[in-house]
């Protein structure tokens, strides 16, 4: 698996620990998540990952850490905006935003930003 795949694999991934923030997979998430995602390129493998995810009742803990293990591995990316707009409608599928969705959310973005930032500084200081 080329690490672009692999980059969508675990976008799949964070959709399910958003979907499942609350404790359970509402069907509404699942159906915003298929319409959302219907005519990206990288659908087939994002929903993959998130149905694998949610057969297996795999753990949010461990799934978040995955995430943004590999995030942070990858680097910057346009497609986070992406992710990040994808995760905000499934998380407002049932009309209504869960506080813990959110949280997940806003703590991936933060995260995230931080590390860029961290490298970009790292990277700075390695040029002058």
């Amino acid at each position: 698996m080329g690490k672009l795949e692999r980059l969508y694999d675990v976008f799949g991934d964070l959709l399910y620990v958003v979907a499942k923030a609350d404790g359970i997979v509402q069907k509404e998430e699942v159906e915003v998540l298929e319409r959302v995602i219907a005519n990206h390129p990288w659908a087939k493998e994002i929903e993959w990952a998130f149905n694998y995810d949610m057969e297996k009742n795999t753990s949010v803990d461990y799934l978040y850490n995955k995430v943004i293990d590999f995030c942070h591995e990858f680097g910057p990316n346009p497609e986070y905006k992406f992710l990040v707009d994808v995760l905000e409608e499934v998380a407002k599928a049932s009309g209504k935003v869960n506080e813990k969705e959110m949280g997940i959310i806003n703590k991936f973005t933060t995260e995230l930003t931080n590390r860029f930032k961290k490298d970009l500084d790292k990277l700075e200081n390695r040029n002058k």
